[in-house]
Parts: structure tokens; sequence; C-alpha cells
């Protein structure tokens, strides 16, 4: 397990930008992405609002016929790993394909497709059921349609883990290459929930915002006034390389991917442990394999989803791990401003978490304005802040007890 592994590439499809520039563009200004929904009539439920992707026209990149075969969250993945791909400057031509893999994760997949055919089954009988129904909703399609498109025959597979799908994706790529078994992968999440019955689902379990009258502040992590989390759609795709592979070629690199952690609560299968004691595991399992102590973090993207349990339990887990640096550490909620795009999180996340490293820049919790006193830390509100940042980690938790916690260094060119 030596080998050292880094990011040479990013493609983001978010609600705040279709592409990284823009995506962290918004992230240092505070922009929220979230509006009323557009893409279905929800005026009769409880939560009207989301963060949907705008102004993506999927004709610049597929034929009229390949969009209408495709489901929406496969899509957002293809786009991302467009423009991943190109920004690591790979050439296609002289790499080693059988070395590249893909894993692209996803919570839930094509839901909008398996809605709209099963609509079809009831209405009009089970011969009007599209052919490609099931390759348009099955999960593991995105890392498929990546895999073909771009000739990658390396490990090919999806992740499923909630909220926490994203994030596993991409440490099982960190230990398989760092087991000698990739030189390089595509990896990340894709989601596109935001549909009646995802919507409808998620306001059963009162787990969403229903601030319909207040959008643009609907979602406030760790804010006393926070009320559940924003529905968002998207994707996050990130080029993984072996170190060795990236020097050999002259690759750009962002940023080191060093250390990885993944638990299980066996608690309850939507609320957190008390003290999110699986959390904590996560964190300190991502911290040893990374080789550091709590003390080294700089930075912690918190998965701060804006629910009243999660902010709390994560509060009180990271002020366990990290103790008496706790409120040194600069802490921040992205999804604040993207809302909570499920299982593509992490990989959105992770890319926010580069560009932080890259630039010394602290992206803000925005919506900030009244503390609770059960999340007593440093959130970094309102306004993004410059600071030295030399390791940052990124938290991702899911419903079923799934947590995972990713570490990131400052890449050093004479190490």
């Amino acid at each position: 397990m030596s080998k050292r592994i880094v990011v040479t590439g990013m493609g983001a499809v978010s609600p705040i930008g279709n592409n990284v520039a823009d995506f962290w563009s918004s992230l240092q200004a505070g922009k929220s992405g979230v509006d009323t929904i557009t893409l279905f009539d929800a005026s009769e439920y409880p939560s009207r609002i989301a963060g949907e992707i705008k102004d993506i026209d999927f004709s610049n990149y597929f034929e009229a016929k390949e969009i209408n075969r495709t489901d929406r969250f496969i899509l957002f993945a293809m786009v991302a790993a467009d423009e991943a791909i190109r920004d690591s400057g790979l050439d296609l031509d002289a790499v080693n394909l059988e070395r590249c893999g893909v894993i692209v994760a996803s919570g839930v997949g094509g839901l909008g497709t398996l809605e709209r055919e099963t609509g079809k089954l009831l209405s009009r009988g089970p011969r009007r059921v599209s052919p490609f129904l099931i390759p348009m909703m099955i999960i593991d399609m995105a890392s498929g349609y990546i895999s073909i498109k771009y000739g990658f025959t390396g490990m090919n597979y999806s992740v499923v883990s909630a909220c926490a799908s994203a994030a596993h994706g991409m440490g099982d790529a960190f230990i398989a290459m760092k087991a000698g078994m990739m030189d390089v992968a595509a990896v990340g999440g894709a989601e596109a929930s935001i549909t009646p019955i995802g919507m409808a689902g998620f306001c059963s379990m009162k787990a969403l915002s229903t601030r319909n009258d207040a959008p643009l502040k609907a979602s406030c992590p760790f804010d006393k006034k926070r009320d559940g989390f924003i529905m968002s759609e998207g994707a996050g795709i990130i080029i993984l390389e072996t170190l060795e592979h990236a020097l050999a070629r002259n690759g750009k690199i962002y940023a080191e991917f060093v250390g990885y952690g993944a638990t299980g609560d066996a608690h309850h299968i939507s609320a957190p442990a008390p003290d999110h004691e699986g959390a904590q595991r996560a964190m300190k399992m991502a911290l040893d394999m990374a080789g550091i102590t709590y003390a080294d973090i700089d930075y912690i993207n918190a998965h701060g989803t804006s629910t009243q349990l999660n902010d709390k339990y994560e509060s009180k887990a990271m002020m366990k791990v990290f103790k008496e640096h706790v409120h040194s550490v600069s802490i921040s909620s992205t999804k604040s401003m993207t809302g909570h795009l499920l299982g593509a999180s992490g990989g959105v996340e992770f890319i926010a978490s580069v560009l932080a490293l890259n630039n010394n820049i602290v992206p803000p919790t925005i919506n900030y304005e009244d503390p609770d006193p059960e999340c007593p830390l440093s959130y970094t509100p309102n306004e993004a802040v410059e600071k030295p940042l030399n390791y940052v980690m990124s938290n991702s938790f899911g419903f079923g007890g799934h947590n995972a916690s990713l570490v990131l260094k400052k890449y050093e060119p004479s190490e």
C-alpha cells in the first residue's frame, strides 16, 4: 500500500455552476443555488424548493436519441466526466486503458425514469414500458457509460451508501490504486432525484426544509433555525492517478489524497448515533491512514445537512475527535449553497475541498445567523476566509449508518 495518489482532473455540474470554475466562484461569493422547483408541479408539496441544475443544454454533449435513452443522473455524470478528463490532460491514446477504471456512485440512480415508466405500466400496460428502462435506471450505468466512452477497461462499478456513496466510491478507488490495481480512475457521484416521488418520500419523512418563502435562506447548516435539508441534483467527477503515472506524463497535480475512513453506526435507519460515534471512528481512521494527527487538519468540509440531528451530532463528533484543536480548525458546510446532492454530495464536496486547499480559501457556511448552542464551533459564517491550508478533511454520512471521511494534503513536488 505504498503508492501515492493524486488529483489531476475535476468536473462539476452543480446548482451553483455547471463547471468547476463557476462552481468555485459561487462558493467564494457565498451564492445559493436553491430556488422554487421547476422540474414538476410541486404546489401541493410541503417542500417546494430545491437545488436544480440550471441552464444546461445536453444537446451540446449528446445526440437527441442518446438524451432520450439516458437518465438525467447519467447525463450529469457524463458532462462532469467530460470536463474532468479534459482538465486532467490525459492522452487516452497514450495511457494503458486496462489500468484505467471508473467508480461513480449514486444514492438513488434513475428515479425519474423508474417513476415515468411505472406511470406507463399502470396507465397503458406492460408493453408500453421502454426497453431502455433498466439501463436508464440502474446506478452502475453512470460508471458504465463513462467506461464505454473513454475505453477505460479497468475496475468498473458503482457504490450505493445513500449520502456517503460518492465518498465511499472515491475511498474504494484510493485503496485499489494504492494496492496497484489501477493507475488512473474516474471517480465521484451523480444524482437526479428532484422528482415527484423523490420529493414526496423525503417530505413524508419530514427531512426537507419547508421554508418555501425564503429559498435562498432555507439551507442553514448549524444555525438554530434549520428545519431540514434541501434536495439537490448534479455530479462531481474527479480524476485520480498514482503519483508515478502523473509525473511520468508531466500532468498537473491539484492535491494528494492521503486518508480514508469508513465505518457503520449499527444504530438506526436514518438517525445518526448519539455523539455520532461512527463518524468519530471514520474521521480517526482517515487521520491514521494519512499518518497525521487531529492537530494537522486546517479545514473540514462538514457533512452539514441543515437537519437538527446531523448538525448537532456532527459537531459533537468533531469536538470529540479534534479535542482542543476543534476551535482552531476551520469548518464549513458548502451544502448551505449547493443544497444536498445525496449520493453525489461527496464528489462535489471533494472538489470544493481540493479548491479550498489549492487556493488557501475556506468557503463559507452561508445563512448562519442564529447560532445554536448545541453547535458551538467555528463554521466560517457567511463569508469566505483566506487561510493557509495544508490538510483538509471532507465528511459524508448516509441513511443506514454509513460514514466516510476523506483527507487531502497540499501536494509538495519536492517530497
